[in-house]
């Protein structure tokens, strides 16, 4: 009796460890692809597809100052409980957009804080 719920906390756990690892991969990739976004790169989202999870989900929402990119990707339990049980994980990054700075510093806003 004990020993089917110790494997069962035991895949649960990993579980959890692989949905923490995949929670850090998501923040890492809307981080390189908010930066990549912000320097006006057109491949930002792929930059930031091939540094998240398998499966994950990109959007780059461009706005007038700002980029935002965001990240979502599914993490399921391992083993046979893969299909029953699955969480997503995601993150999102805001840059400030360097040809927007660019701009603002032409235009007459003034120079770049010191």
């Amino acid at each position: 009796m004990v020993l089917p719920a110790l494997v069962l906390l035991a895949a649960m756990l990993i579980w959890g460890v692989l949905a923490a690892a995949a929670q850090i991969r998501c923040v890492d990739a809307a981080r390189i692809g908010a930066r990549a976004a912000a320097r006006g790169e057109a491949d930002a989202a792929e930059l930031a597809r091939a540094a998240a999870p398998v499966g994950a989900r990109v959007r780059v929402v461009p706005a007038a100052d700002t980029v935002l990119v965001a990240v979502e990707a599914p993490c399921a339990a391992p083993g046979s409980l893969g299909g029953l049980l699955t969480v997503r994980v995601g993150a999102e990054a805001v840059a400030a957009r360097e040809d927007a700075l660019v701009g603002v510093a032409e235009g007459g806003g003034g120079a770049w804080p010191a």
